[in-house]
């Protein structure tokens, strides 16, 4: 195979016309809808599955739902209009802040984090998790690592202990089912489906939270790698403001990079490295095409593959045991 740095880029007008031949049936004739509905966040992804429905469906027959809580980033909002008024699509505005104090997102993940910092006060202090690589396990072993920033600009970082780690990501996923909630019940009011936003890294590698950003009636980018969704937001026009927006997880109340949180690597080395690895290519040869040691990208295949293999539960359908 002649790998190289472009193997990984699609055709993407051939692929923006099959993708909107694919989601035009899927929705109108396996799934009998009307319409398509869409969370919108300012990032890249739900901006390029809002433009293939829009090209798909037209405008009048899409609806965008935005849904900030408190610890969202203004800026998520800002650009999800631009977006919107961009494509011309019908959008909602639903503050789901309410929906996750109810269910007590904050306080449980408030309670976590005041067990590795006591100091920590959620009116005043911001916090993230954020993953890295146990230097002694030589990148074999992620940890986690909580990091709280006080209000004079002071920054703590602490491994996280299991048991609070676990909770404030239990806390946080209200967050996402808390969305998918909204979706869909616009979605039932005008007979429309729920689309998905989900990329390939997202998916495969278990970046999503079941029943929660991982629930949707189509997932059209689930097979596209994050420089593949780049590529063709600037083939269908989405936005330059969002398309140099720094992937975000928009989660937790302190700035955090999609990198930094769950991938480690900038998506244009990861994704290449991947390609190379699923296209059955040496180890040796993708380093020395993309011009990163080879063993960096052992560590990095070994990381997708433990991802993809941990997190097979998250894709799984409910066993059934009759």
């Amino acid at each position: 195979m002649n790998f190289t740095m472009d193997s990984i880029y699609l055709n993407a007008n051939v692929e923006t016309e099959r993708l909107v031949a694919a989601l035009k049936d899927t929705v109108a004739f396996k799934l009998k809808k009307r319409g398509a509905v869409v969370g919108v966040s300012g990032g890249i992804d739900s901006s390029i599955v809002l433009a293939l429905c829009a090209k798909t469906f037209g405008p009048d027959k899409v609806l965008a739902i935005m849904m900030p809580e408190r610890d969202s980033s203004p800026e998520s909002k800002e650009l999800a209009t631009l977006l919107c008024e961009k494509f011309k699509v019908p959008y909602i505005l639903e503050d789901i802040t309410d929906a996750v104090h109810g269910f007590g997102c904050y306080a449980r993940r408030d309670e976590a984090v005041k067990r590795v910092f006591p100091e920590y006060d959620p009116k005043t202090y911001k916090m993230k998790i954020v993953l890295k690589d146990d230097k002694e396990a030589k990148g074999k072993l992620n940890l986690f690592y909580l990091t709280i920033i006080a209000p004079d600009g002071t920054v703590k970082s602490q491994r996280l202990p299991l048991a609070e780690y676990l909770q404030i990501v239990a806390a946080s996923n209200f967050k996402q089912r808390s969305r998918t909630n909204m979706l869909y019940y616009h979605a039932e009011a005008k007979n429309y489906a729920v689309i998905g936003t989900g990329n390939k890294n997202e998916h495969e590698q278990g970046f999503f939270v079941k029943y929660g950003d991982g629930g949707a009636d189509v997932k059209p980018i689930a097979h596209l790698f994050k420089t593949q969704v780049f590529q063709l937001a600037e083939f269908l026009g989405v936005p330059e403001e969002i398309r140099k927006r720094t992937p975000t997880t928009d989660t937790y109340s302190a700035e955090q990079t999609q990198e930094e949180f769950f991938y480690k690597m900038p998506f244009e080395v990861m994704d290449r490295i991947w390609d190379g690895w699923e296209k059955g290519v040496a180890s040796d040869v993708i380093a020395k095409v993309i011009n990163v040691p080879q063993a960096q990208v052992d560590v990095t295949i070994n990381d997708i593959r433990q991802k993809i293999q941990t997190t097979e539960y998250l894709r799984q359908e409910p066993f059934s045991l009759g």
